[in-house]
């Protein structure tokens, strides 16, 4: 009776984490990509001759991170789904 129960109760568990992990996620990859384009700023008013290769950079940086975050997100949803 009381392991139904307990059962009944956990039976909710995966989609709840699927749904903070992608939640954190998003968030994760927000903070990342504000941290990416303030330091990007902080070092073309250091350096404005050589803007082009750090936004470049900063670019390439932050594609990469929406990717993971993307990534995570979907595995996030598949465990909600699956």
């Amino acid at each position: 009776m009381l392991l139904t129960i307990i059962l009944q109760a956990a039976a909710g568990l995966p989609q709840m984490g699927g749904a903070i992990g992608a939640g954190l996620a998003a968030i994760g990859a927000g903070i990342g990509i504000g941290l990416i384009g303030g330091h990007a700023m902080d070092a073309i008013a250091r350096q404005p001759e050589v803007s082009g290769d750090i936004r470049a950079n900063m670019i390439i940086a932050a594609a990469l991170v929406e990717g993971v975050a993307l990534f995570g997100v979907i595995l996030c949803l598949l465990a909600i789904v699956l």
